[in-house]
């Protein structure tokens, strides 16, 4: 039996410091399962070597000045003692847990056993490489991730596990205020920080219980669902552009508007996933399979395009996420989806309003939005509708249910104009 893995000794850099821990990260089992031991000694940063993973010969580091060959020869011992603690488990035929490989490698090194301790910032690079993996986290949750790392460390670069408290996130709160950070956005990021603790307690690396007494109040405005309406819709479906780019834009968005899918699985859509009466997906947000049926519209822009060639068998002439919204909002123009539309958000306890025209706010997601909006509106039952989207908490439901009660009321006071 051979373990396959990675052993990197990584220098844990401190902001103004000129010198870093050095510590020992091991990963296995296809990176889910990772490690990391300090060393013991500190190494200052241009004096080290990223290819060879050794102090530069001939040098000294720290306030000790301690030798080079010194470092590094305890660097070769912990290289030796990881070698010899895979090469334990490989006997035995068994892969390694993390509690596991730190109970033999302490042993084999000669440290007492037990939760190496880490800084609060390179615990959380640890949760992004093991998290992300085991949940298949999207391009999209690493960057929000990595971005409220760095929040943190301009808001504390000396910020720990041992410091860490209600005042002091009280204190992040009125920091991200002050950076005009929304309260909606302030919100999740939030939860993302206590997910971080909560692992990192599971870890061995926190002790305390802040995910659970963390509960600052924050002010926010009900939730804006742009979506078209069902004349809306039609409109644009049956809208003639000039420019060909536009016209493969509005037909993939009204896909989604139609079929209830997010870009990223309308993106990599193949026509192997076409059948006679439906298209069958597994959603790269949820990892998800489902069944969706087609309809007539869904049917006849699949149809438009089945003679032509796409890249990777795309069923249709989907581009970048990115593009495709920028595109959706000169397509809105030119249609003439020009009503003012407000939105509300809070920063802090002060409220804010700005009205655009509706153009502006398109986006990828409101083809999504409008499949909900308009299936309830035609009254299809929330279960259906959520077998189709993916949704599994009958509480994402809700906000659409009042703008469909919301419509309802508006229609029924016809009849008192009449």
């Amino acid at each position: 039996m051979n373990i396959k893995r990675i052993c990197q000794f990584l220098l844990d850099r401190e902001h103004g410091k000129e010198d870093a821990k050095l510590r020992l990260r091991v990963k296995w089992n296809n990176s889910k399962n990772i490690v990391a031991f300090n060393v013991g000694y500190r190494v200052d940063v241009e004096k080290w070597s990223v290819e060879t993973q050794r102090c530069k010969n001939n040098t000294t580091h720290g306030k000790k000045k301690v030798p080079a060959n010194i470092i590094n020869r305890e660097i070769q011992r912990y290289e030796n003692a990881a070698a010899e603690t895979f090469e334990e488990f490989e006997k035995s035929k068994t892969v390694p847990d993390t509690d596991g490989f730190r109970s033999v490698f302490n042993r084999i090194v000669g440290k007492a056993d037990g939760p190496e301790t880490v800084s609060l910032f390179e615990a959380w690079d640890e949760y992004m490489e093991k998290t992300g993996i085991l949940h298949s986290w999207t391009v999209k949750t690493y960057t929000r991730q990595k971005n409220i790392k760095t929040h943190l460390f301009s808001f504390n670069p000396n910020l720990s596990f041992e410091n860490l408290s209600e005042n002091m996130l009280n204190d992040f709160v009125r920091y991200q205020q002050d950076m005009l950070i929304r309260n909606t956005t302030l919100e999740r990021n939030i939860s993302y920080i206590k997910s971080f603790l909560r692992w990192s307690k599971r870890a061995g690396y926190y002790n305390g219980n802040l995910p659970d007494t963390f509960k600052p109040k924050l002010k926010k405005a009900d939730r804006e669902i742009v979506y078209l309406s069902w004349d809306e819709l039609m409109l644009l479906y049956n809208f003639t552009f000039e420019q060909k780019y536009l016209e493969h834009v509005r037909d993939v968005f009204c896909f989604c508007c139609f079929t209830s899918l997010r870009h990223s699985d309308v993106y990599k859509l193949k026509r192997s996933d076409v059948k006679d009466d439906h298209i069958s997906v597994v959603t790269k947000k949820t990892v998800s399979g489902l069944k969706i049926e087609l309809n007539k519209y869904s049917r006849a822009i699949l149809n438009k395009y089945k003679d032509t060639e796409f890249p990777n068998d795309r069923a249709l002439p989907v581009i970048s996420n990115q593009k495709m919204n920028d595109y959706l909002k000169e397509m809105g123009k030119t249609v003439g989806f020009d009503e003012q539309t407000g939105t509300v958000y809070f920063i802090g306890s002060q409220r804010y309003e700005r009205v655009y025209p509706k153009y502006e706010l398109l986006s990828t997601h409101c083809g999504r939005r409008t499949f909900v909006v308009n299936s309830l509106y035609l009254g299809i039952p929330a279960e259906v509708v959520m077998s189709w989207t993916g949704h599994s908490d009958y509480n994402a439901m809700k906000p659409y249910i009042k703008i469909v009660d919301r419509l309802k009321q508006m229609s029924m006071r016809k009849f008192d104009e009449a």
